[in-house]
C-alpha cells in the first residue's frame, strides 16, 4: 500500500463521516483544556524531594519528623548540584523545570566553571576539620560534654538585686514526656539545678520546659528565688554528724577536720561547693535518686543545731576531744544552770543524739586469702626485726642534722 492509496482512504472516510446522520459537528464539541504542566515538571528534583520529606507545623507539634533536621558531621554531597558536574548542562526535570512560562526547556550545555572543583575541595576540607568545642576540666561537668555538673552562671538580676557572687550548677537534665488529649505524646525537658554564693546561702529548683535553654534559664532563676541560709561551722563544715532521709534515700553525714575534703556522692559534692562546705564525709544508703538526694541533704543541713542549742536541750556541756591534739579537751558550749538539775554521772556521745540513735551499716573487713598460710607467717617472722627500722632511721637523721 503506497502513500496515494492511504490518502484516498482517509478522504473517503472523512466524506462518509460528515454525510452520515450520526456525525458530530465540530461546532458542538466542548472546549476541552488539557494541562500539560504540573509541579512534577515545573519544580526541580531537590524542591520536590524536600516537599516529600518535610513535616508540617502540626506534625512537628505532635513529635513527627524528629530526625529530619539533624546535622551530619560530614556531608559529601554539600557543594554539589544534581545534574551539574564537570560538564555543566541543563537537564529538564532534574536541575531545571521542563516548561518555563510558555516555552519548553531543552537540554543545553553551559559554560565551563573552573572554580567548581576548587570550591568543593575547600568545602570538604572545612567539614573534615569540624571538632567539638573542648572544655576545661573544671567546666566540663561530671561526664564529658553532658550538662550535669556544669556551671551555667549566676541567676538573672531581679530589679536592683544582683547575684554577683553566685554560681549555679546543673544536677540533672533529662527528657520527660506527658500525654495530651489533642497533641498526644509531648516531650519536655526537666532540669534540676542548685545555686549558692559559697558562704552559706543556697537554693535549688526543678523546672520543666519544652526547650533545653528555657528550662536551664528558668531553673537557674527559680533557684535564686528560693534561697536558704545554712549555718556553717568554722565557715567550712557542718556543726555535727547527722542523719537525714527523703523517700527511700538515707544519708549519713559526718563532720571532718580541716583539709579532709569532700568524700561523698557527686551531687552532694556539687551542693557543698556551691554552698561553701569544704570538709565532709557522706554515706548514702537506699535509693540514689538525684532529686531525693538533694532534698534529703538540704533537709539535713536545715535541721542542724548549734552547740549551744544542743546544750540547752540536753542540759549538758558540749566538749570536743581530738586525737590530733593528744586528747586535749575543748569546750564548745556550756549548758545553762537550772535550779533543779539532775547530776548525770556518765557522758553521752553526741553522735547518738544527732544521728537519732541510728548506726551506719559497716561492712565486715575482708582479709587476703594468704593471711593464715604458712608462708605468710614465715614472712612475718623474718620481717619482725625490721619493724621499726624506718622510725629509727628517721630519728637518727633528725638527731644528726638537728
Amino acid at each position: 500500500m503506497n502513500l496515494a492509496s492511504i490518502r484516498t482512504i482517509c478522504q473517503t472516510w472523512k466524506t462518509s463521516t460528515l454525510s452520515s446522520p450520526f456525525s458530530i459537528q465540530p461546532s458542538l464539541l466542548p472546549n476541552i483544556f488539557l494541562r500539560n504542566t504540573s509541579f512534577f515538571n515545573k519544580l526541580p528534583a531537590e524542591d520536590i524531594w524536600r516537599g516529600v520529606t518535610a513535616v508540617s507545623n502540626a506534625g512537628k507539634k505532635r513529635g513527627r519528623g524528629k530526625g529530619s533536621g539533624k546535622k551530619v558531621a560530614k556531608d559529601l554531597n554539600k557543594g554539589q548540584t544534581i545534574g551539574l558536574g564537570k560538564n555543566n548542562c541543563i537537564w529538564p526535570g532534574l536541575n531545571s523545570p521542563i516548561i518555563r512560562g510558555n516555552e519548553l526547556v531543552y537540554q543545553q550545555k553551559l559554560s565551563e566553571n573552573l572554580d567548581r572543583e576548587n570550591g568543593i575541595f575547600k568545602l570538604r576540607d572545612s567539614l573534615s576539620n569540624f571538632r567539638m568545642v573542648k572544655l576545661s576540666s573544671i567546666d566540663r561537668g561530671w561526664s564529658g560534654s553532658k550538662m550535669p555538673g556544669r556551671s551555667i552562671g549566676p541567676p538573672d538580676t531581679v530589679g536592683e538585686e544582683e547575684f554577683s557572687s553566685f554560681d549555679t550548677r546543673v544536677l540533672e537534665n533529662k527528657i520527660v514526656f506527658i500525654m495530651k488529649g489533642n497533641m498526644g505524646r509531648k516531650r519536655r525537658y526537666s532540669v534540676l539545678s542548685v545555686t549558692g554564693n559559697g558562704n552559706g546561702l543556697g537554693g535549688f529548683a526543678t523546672v520543666k520546659a519544652p526547650e533545653v535553654r528555657t528550662a536551664l534559664r528558668k531553673s537557674k532563676n527559680r533557684a535564686g528565688q528560693k534561697l536558704i541560709n545554712i549555718d556553717l561551722c568554722e565557715n567550712r563544715t557542718i556543726y555535727h554528724d547527722f542523719f537525714t532521709g527523703f523517700g527511700k534515700t538515707k544519708i549519713y553525714c559526718f563532720k571532718k577536720p580541716e583539709g579532709y575534703g569532700l568524700i561523698c556522692h557527686r551531687a552532694i559534692q556539687t551542693i557543698c561547693k556551691v554552698i561553701g562546705i569544704k570538709d565532709l564525709y557522706a554515706k548514702i544508703e537506699g535509693s540514689t535518686n538525684l532529686q531525693h538526694i538533694v532534698k534529703a541533704f538540704i533537709i539535713g543541713l536545715m535541721r542542724q543545731k548549734s552547740y549551744q542549742n544542743i546544750a540547752n536541750e540536753t542540759s549538758l556541756n558540749i566538749v570536743e576531744q581530738r586525737n590530733a591534739r593528744n586528747g586535749y579537751t575543748e569546750i564548745k558550749a556550756i549548758a545553762p544552770i537550772s535550779p533543779v538539775q539532775e547530776t548525770k554521772k556518765h557522758a553521752v556521745d553526741i553522735m547518738h543524739f544527732t544521728l537519732g540513735n541510728k548506726i551506719v551499716l559497716q561492712k565486715k573487713a575482708t582479709y587476703p586469702f594468704y593471711v593464715d598460710s604458712k608462708g605468710h607467717k614465715l614472712f612475718q617472722i623474718k620481717e619482725e626485726r625490721f619493724r621499726n627500722q624506718a622510725n629509727v632511721r628517721l630519728h637518727k637523721l633528725v638527731n644528726f642534722y638537728g
